[in-house]
């Protein structure tokens, strides 16, 4: 029966708290960002994002940290079978630092954590039995009880004909032999620790350490000798990692110096963060090592994902695609600090997506009731008035969805603020404006502040969306006056690690043909904005639809697609519009308002429609276009 996964990692899940603050003390830190973490953890996310079907056994704590840990891998792609809940235990927490380029404080929060109680009662044989390959990390071998249970995955997995790996990932501390304050300590001499690892390192096909990994392994310092007396229990192949000279390794008899070995290039990268660069390197490396490439092949894997990790902040997050991969081996460094490579950023930024959990469904149908300025216009409107409109509104856009996926809504967090936070959580798709309501040049809203700062207080699940007048015929400082607003916003969103949509509206300012679009869209490319969303008004033509696609397509194949706008058209009109659109599967849906609210909100403000008829209608109206959408998908081919 053929295997599902390719490879399952065992050991640490925590949260990692990283200061946001790069330079200071950790004393001193301010803010911090959160990730996923634990070096399986950090594995079993970077070999999914290279393409190999991974799952993790471990435990979480029954809380919010422990849900954010189960979600976040499910997001990632790995597979959480092996996840086990403990009632009776909290998820384990690091805070971390980057004090310099030498210096990464951090903090281990694990008295008696989740994952430090797994037990062999966690190893389920169907789950072993159903991977290619079983990874194992040292720290949890350092207690009876976890290392009981890596014992049996690891003899189930020979059971199974399972090849089995092992990253020593020497935490002193974690094995009881340094302070809690030295959690940044990598070494630290114990012959007891060497004793216990010893007795296990025969179960291994593959380990992988740094130099210090491999003394404590071999009980001794001299790294030749180290690796000759772990060859000597063992016959894997020891691949040891030597920080900026790369990385090597050794099938057979250990030679009498490193540079014998087997070898994969390394790269010129600035030393930005080391933390959870072991975890990248092992993921290039097990994505070598399955695929069945040569080792110095799987090493150049390897030391291409460690290099992305040292160039970046966070550990998961900093680890690449496997079309980023392939795209940086292709190209080579541009610049040895990755993180500021403009090109290769958005590679890494539009191909991991999945990551920040927003939605990748094949059709949008979007509620869009972000208005305020045509509200605020209407006879018996107040703020008070507005706010309890747009909770109807979310009513309306829930019962339509009632539960299914492909729905969503734009709403804004001036008058509609209660109506924004209810959103979220419902699995609703949400956007949230910027823009100032009919400006031109665009300005934005006052709660981002000058530097859009305002978006760090913003929910995660928020996509940034601006709507932007705009016309190829503009004046060079309109245009530059617009672009400089856009990109600004556009930089502040990815700093804060949101989606970003944005809204044209060619046609509010002169005359459009089949080109006007597509000019547009060509012209915030060359201004380096690179949405993940583009919100365009409905294109009359097919050609020129396939010009405004062809004009994104050449500037970002990955691109999240379209939603079409609906500028108050009658039903019929916006029938029509969807049957030319649908025919392009970048575009992915609609972003409709007024045909849906416009009268039902003029007849409410005036007292002539009870809240549930409001409901009742505007739910009818999105529901019959949500039907119209999908029959003109349909009728295209469901492409």
């Amino acid at each position: 029966m053929p295997k599902t996964l390719d490879v399952i990692t065992i050991g640490r899940a925590g949260v990692d708290l990283y200061g946001a603050q790069v330079g200071g003390r950790l004393e001193d830190m301010g803010g911090f960002r959160k990730y996923i973490g634990g070096s399986p953890t950090n594995i079993a996310c970077g070999t999914a994002r290279l393409g190999l079907k991974s799952g993790l056994i471990t435990r979480v704590g029954d809380e919010h940290m422990g849900r954010f840990i189960r979600e976040q891998l499910q997001r990632e792609g790995v597979d959480v079978r092996g996840v086990v809940t403990d009632p009776d235990r909290l998820t384990a927490l690091v805070i971390l630092g980057i004090r310099d380029q030498e210096q990464f404080p951090l903090i281990f929060y694990r008295e008696n954590c989740a994952d430090m109680a797994l037990c062999e009662a966690d190893i389920d044989e169907g789950l072993i039995a159903d991977t290619r390959s079983v990874l194992a990390t040292g720290t949890h071998l350092s207690h009876p009880r976890t290392e009981a249970a890596v014992l049996k995955a690891l003899q189930l997995a020979r059971k199974h004909g399972a090849r089995t790996a092992l990253d020593i990932d020497y935490r002193p501390n974690l094995w009881g032999v340094a302070g809690h304050g030295d959690g940044e300590s990598r070494f630290v001499e114990s012959a007891k620790v060497t004793a216990k690892l010893q007795q296990s390192l025969h179960f291994f096909d593959l380990i992988v350490g740094t130099e210090e990994e491999f003394h404590i392994a071999g009980g001794t310092t001299d790294t030749i000798a180290a690796l000759r007396a772990v060859r000597a229990v063992s016959g894997a192949v020891l691949v040891c990692k030597r920080g900026a000279a790369g990385a090597v390794a050794f099938e057979g008899a250990i030679p009498d110096s490193l540079d014998d070995g087997q070898t994969g290039p390394g790269f010129p990268i600035e030393v930005f963060n080391v933390l959870g660069a072991g975890d990248g390197f092992f993921s290039g490396l097990m994505k070598g090592w399955l695929d069945g490439e040569s080792w110095p092949r799987a090493l150049e894997y390897a030391n291409a994902c460690g290099a992305f990790a040292v160039s970046r902040h966070g550990c998961t997050p900093a680890y690449p695609s496997l079309a980023e991969l392939q795209f940086f081996l292709k190209r080579g460094v541009i610049r040895p600090d990755l993180r500021n490579d403009a090109e290769l950023e958005q590679i890494h930024w539009s191909t991991n997506r999945a990551r920040r959990g927003l939605p990748d469904w094949a059709d949008y149908r979007i509620f869009a009731f972000d208005h305020r300025l045509q509200l605020e216009e209407m006879a018996g409107y107040t703020p008070a008035k507005g706010g309890a409109f747009k909770e109807l509104c979310l009513t309306a856009a829930l019962q339509v969805q009632g539960g299914r996926p492909g729905y969503g809504i734009l709403c804004d967090n001036r008058i509609g603020r209660a109506a924004l936070h209810a959103a979220s959580g419902t699995g609703l798709w949400i956007g949230r404006p910027c823009e100032w309501p009919g400006s031109r040049p665009l300005s934005l809203e006052p709660e981002l502040g000058l530097d859009c700062g305002g978006l760090e207080a913003w929910a995660r699940e928020n996509v940034v969306k601006v709507l932007c007048f705009c016309h190829p015929d503009d004046d060079a400082v309109t245009r530059a006056a617009q672009e400089e607003t856009v990109k600004r916003l556009w930089q502040a969103s990815r700093r804060n690690d949101l989606e970003f949509l944005l809204e044209i509206i060619p046609s509010k300012v002169g005359p459009t043909d089949d080109s006007t679009t597509a000019t547009l869209i060509r012209q915030f490319y060359a201004a380096g904005i690179y949405p993940d969303w583009w919100k365009l008004e409905p294109l009359k033509t097919h050609a020129a639809w396939a010009q405004a696609i062809a004009a994104i397509e050449e500037n970002d194949p990955h691109t999240r697609g379209i939603v079409v706008l609906g500028l108050d058209a009658p039903e019929a009109e916006l029938s029509a519009s969807f049957g030319v659109a649908a025919a392009f599967p970048l575009v992915r849906g609609f972003a409709v308002g007024r045909t849906i609210f416009g009268d039902v909100a003029r007849g409410w403000m005036a007292g002539d429609l009870s809240d549930d008829a409001a409901v009742a209608e505007m739910a009818a109206r999105f529901a019959r276009l949500s039907g119209v959408w999908d029959a003109a998908r349909a009728a295209a081919g469901g492409k």
